[in-house]
């Protein structure tokens, strides 16, 4: 897996993603300490709906963005964005009203959609080969499971010293850092897109690839469930720790760094397990898994509540059912860019990139206010149960749009520009 922290390019790159994903660790952290700050027990509906406004940010702003900036060179639209996000980050302790949370938030990820899509579409080029580039897809899901862990734990320990909004310096200087490493970075020579029809056409391109392809609609289907597992995790972690837990503010840091413990556990087995097993049915286990986990979760919140005994420690089995809920979403995150690289080609890359991140954003738009309004209004069993109910929606879906023969895990090219000669590789290896 670090083979490839080898290639200088791909090295810095990855440098500045791991310290902006440590800020924005501190940022989740954070935020939800904000909310309950100023909401107390409706922390969750705020969050909720912060997080609804970051998701709106990502579906509407992400292709939009694309399309404009397609001509303009990567590294300034790269660093541009990280220093909007600094900015905002570094204003973020000084409100003091709800309203100002969702306004900030908005501008903050309107940002952070222009450039995730893009960055993310960097790897291939710097790293054409299939088993590098997997090799880079677990590297990164290793990194996102990392900061899982140590943001929350550094977070903790910051915040036995000093005031939960600090962090949010911490968040400004990961994004300063980042735009550092990605100014310092000699990246590969990318020819300009050719525009081609209109911005709406450009915006939608992606989209009706997805459409058209087995494999990204079972992956569009699978999203469902990462959003349905991933939005109780984000969302009512402070509400399970703090309120039915009676827990402290570390206590919601150790409860997020042991959702990051079981994520990183599938980073680091993935590139083997996935020579030996089909994309599609690595990450249909990964779905199984959640669509168990997570009326287990109701059932924790159940017997939180009085109404059921349970036996052992509540605060372990807690902790350990994260853990799981990490596993399962890890097992359907990590493979799928694999699934966009085989059928982009040169034309088509940055467009399905953008589309990946649109679409599996758009299922937060149902998911987070489902896990923050249902669990504010009706408990967090009643939260827990419905988000089941559309992980196993998303299940079940999944595996009827996605053949297990024929089309299985590598859809051919659409075309949409041109194919380079490492294009033509990933349809072969695919």
């Amino acid at each position: 897996m670090l083979s490839v922290l080898r290639r200088p390019a791909y090295r810095k790159l990855f440098t500045a993603q791991v310290v902006a994903l440590l800020g924005t660790g501190l940022l989740t952290v954070a935020l939800g300490l904000l909310a309950f700050d100023l909401a107390g027990g409706r922390a969750g509906a705020v969050l909720g709906t912060a997080l609804t406004i970051k998701m709106v940010a990502y579906v509407f702003v992400a292709p939009v963005m694309a399309a404009l900036v397609e001509r303009l060179p990567r590294k300034g639209v790269l660093v541009g964005a990280d220093l909007v996000r600094a900015a905002i980050a570094l204003s973020l302790p000084f409100i003091d009203q709800v309203w100002q949370i969702y306004v900030l938030v908005f501008v903050l990820q309107s940002a952070s959609a222009t450039f995730t899509p893009a960055f993310q579409a960097l790897i291939p080029v710097v790293l054409p080969g299939e088993k590098d580039y997997t090799r880079a897809l677990s590297l990164s899901r290793l990194a996102y499971d990392l900061e899982s862990l140590v943001s929350p734990l550094l977070a903790a320990l910051l915040l036995t010293v000093m005031s939960f909004h600090t962090l949010f310096v911490g968040t400004m200087a990961g994004f300063l850092v980042s735009a550092g490493m990605v100014l310092a970075t000699r990246l590969p020579v990318i020819p300009p897109a050719q525009q081609q029809g209109s911005l709406l056409h450009r915006t939608t391109l992606g989209t009706r690839i997805f459409l058209r392809k087995p494999s990204l609609r079972g992956l569009l289907a699978l999203d469902l469930v990462v959003a349905a597992a991933t939005a109780l995790v984000l969302v009512n972690t402070v509400v399970y720790a703090r309120d039915l837990f009676g827990g402290s503010n570390t206590d919601v840091a150790i409860a997020f760094a042991s959702y990051g413990a079981g994520s990183m556990l599938v980073a680091f087995v993935a590139p083997r397990a996935l020579e030996r097993t089909p994309d599609r049915t690595f990450m249909l286990i990964g779905a199984s898994v959640l669509t168990v986990a997570l009326p287990a979760a109701a059932f924790l919140a159940l017997t939180r509540q009085g109404s059921v005994p349970l036996t052992g420690s509540p605060w372990a089995i807690l902790l350990g059912l994260w853990a799981v809920l990490g596993i399962g979403t890890s097992m359907i995150s990590t493979p799928s860019s694999r699934l966009l690289r085989r059928v982009a080609t040169d034309g088509t890359r940055s467009s399905l990139f953008t589309a990946q991140f649109s679409l599996s954003h758009a299922c937060f738009m149902l998911t987070y206010p489902v896990a923050g309004w249902v669990g504010a209004a009706a408990g967090q069993t009643a939260a827990a149960l419905a988000l089941a109910g559309l992980a196993l929606a998303g299940t079940v879906v999944g595996v009827l749009v996605w053949p297990s023969a024929g089309t299985g895990d590598g859809d051919a090219a659409i075309p949409g520009g041109s194919t380079s000669g490492s294009a033509r590789a990933q349809r072969t290896v695919g």
